[in-house]
């Protein structure tokens, strides 16, 4: 067995911007005439997409949202979204994420998003950085009809992957997933596939205990040590 695939969360991996969602999403829930609750998002929204958080925050209030509703929020949010990135010099993209993509092709790996970020916001962010011609597939929260732990978006970029590439062939032990959250690293977990967890939202030592690696940053990630490990699995 050898390591085919990396497969990237996106908020919190990539892009250093829970907090800008953090801010527009209890601007949304004042604009709704809903308060906002201390440590509520990192509870219920972390690693998880914005539909699913938004549902979940009206729900605990008492208010059932219609699909068509839901769509109208996620849209205004994804508005002040882009808004938001407009008005920053430079994009907060986290330290060592170029330099492993880098490594990976030199690696020839295939590189995947699978993310509940809304698809326009993740194009926007790895368009603007330069990135998105590495990732052959991206799969979105508007891609799937379930959100992180649920294992879904994992296998269908697999799928996708083995779409792609023909000849591939593709499977869930020849991939490493890179998660921050607990939901996210379920998810991947629940798809079959290892995962690096790295401490961007949550503390090395909760991490390591759900992960199959914890790195404190991108940049301490060992990719060659990795190889070899799954070299070694397959002796």
């Amino acid at each position: 067995m050898s390591l085919k695939a990396v497969l990237f969360d996106f908020n919190g991996v990539v892009i250093n911007d829970e907090a800008i969602h953090e801010k527009l999403l209890g601007q949304i829930m004042i604009e709704e005439n809903l308060r906002p609750k201390a440590e509520e998002f990192r509870q219920v929204c972390l690693g998880r997409s914005d539909r699913a958080c938004l549902k979940a925050l009206f729900e605990s209030r008492g208010r059932i949202l219609s699909d068509t509703a839901l769509d109208k929020l996620i849209e205004r949010k994804s508005i002040a979204y882009r808004q938001e990135l407009d008005s920053l010099e430079k994009l907060p993209i986290y330290p060592g994420v170029q330099d492993l993509i880098f490594n990976l092709r030199a690696a020839q790996l295939k590189m995947a998003v699978v993310s509940g970020a809304v698809r326009s916001e993740i194009e926007l962010v790895l368009s603007k950085s330069q990135l998105l011609e590495n990732f052959s597939v991206i799969v979105a929260g508007d891609d799937i009809p379930v959100s992180k732990p649920e294992p879904d978006g994992y296998l269908f970029a697999i799928d996708q992957l083995n779409q792609q590439h023909p000849g591939l062939g593709l499977k869930p032990s020849e991939c490493i997933a890179i998660e921050d959250t607990f939901a996210g690293i379920t998810a991947a977990k629940n798809a079959g596939i290892a995962v690096v967890g790295v401490a961007n939202t949550y503390p090395f030592h909760m991490l390591q205990r759900r992960a199959n690696w914890t790195v404190d940053y991108l940049t301490d990630l060992e990719l060659d040590r990795v190889r070899q490990i799954y070299e070694q699995t397959a002796a």
